[in-house]
């Protein structure tokens, strides 16, 4: 058996997810636009910049979540998937997917993007088991606006990766072949941990990097 993992944001999505959440919620009225708009625009530049401080990142993108009942904010993201997400889907994503999947491999999403956000993205794209950083609920099922565990975020994508696979009974030596798509410098550690990582619509730090090891380097 193979296993085949896929970043989301800009490598399957032609955006970031995270960064779009905020402005649709902006775009709705939600939160202040002069404010929040300034501060989501600058933890996405420290993320493209390799540079952003996770745990400080989360306290600011799932504050937004805590205020509101899930149902509005089922209701919101519904709206968001269609006017958002689905539109940016990259075809040469979905085609590999198709492809994995087609081939026996174990396929999941390994996303930094918080579960809220990321779970109804997983199913509109085919991967049946999503690793993403866990926005933590209460027993009514509303967020509490503090993460659970570890945030699949640098390193901590390997570590969410170990678990899921541990809780499943199996480990890395399980497999056969194991592939890792991602656009980004962030996921470095994971990359160089799978045995073929590939470089998607890289930016400036992978697409070097990739280049000085022989990585693939595809363009969706």
């Amino acid at each position: 058996m193979n296993l085949a993992l896929f970043d989301l944001d800009n490598t399957l999505l032609d955006g970031d997810s995270d960064h779009l959440w905020a402005q649709f919620l902006i775009g709705k009225g939600c939160l202040d636009a002069e404010t929040h708009r300034a501060s989501n625009d600058r933890f996405y530049q420290q993320y493209r910049d390799g540079v952003l401080d996770i745990h400080e990142f989360l306290r600011f993108q799932l504050a937004p979540l805590a205020r509101e009942r899930r149902a509005t904010l089922d209701q919101w993201h519904a709206e968001f998937m269609q006017s958002e997400i689905l539109p940016r889907r990259r075809e040469a994503g979905m085609r590999a997917i198709a492809a994995h999947r087609e081939a026996g491999a174990l396929v999941a999403l390994v996303t930094a993007t918080n579960t809220f956000v990321t779970a109804p993205i997983a199913r509109a794209f085919g991967i049946p088991h999503l690793i993403a950083t866990i926005a933590e609920q209460d027993d009514a099922g509303n967020f509490t606006g503090q993460v659970l565990g570890t945030p699949a975020f640098q390193e901590g994508k390997i570590v969410r990766v170990e678990q899921w696979l541990q809780a499943q009974a199996l480990h890395w030596g399980a497999f056969a072949q194991t592939w890792f798509y991602s656009d980004s410098r962030n996921d470095l550690p994971l990359l160089a941990k799978v045995s073929h990582p590939v470089a998607v619509t890289p930016d400036e730090a992978l697409a070097a990097h990739a280049r000085s090891v022989g990585w693939d380097v595809q363009m969706w």
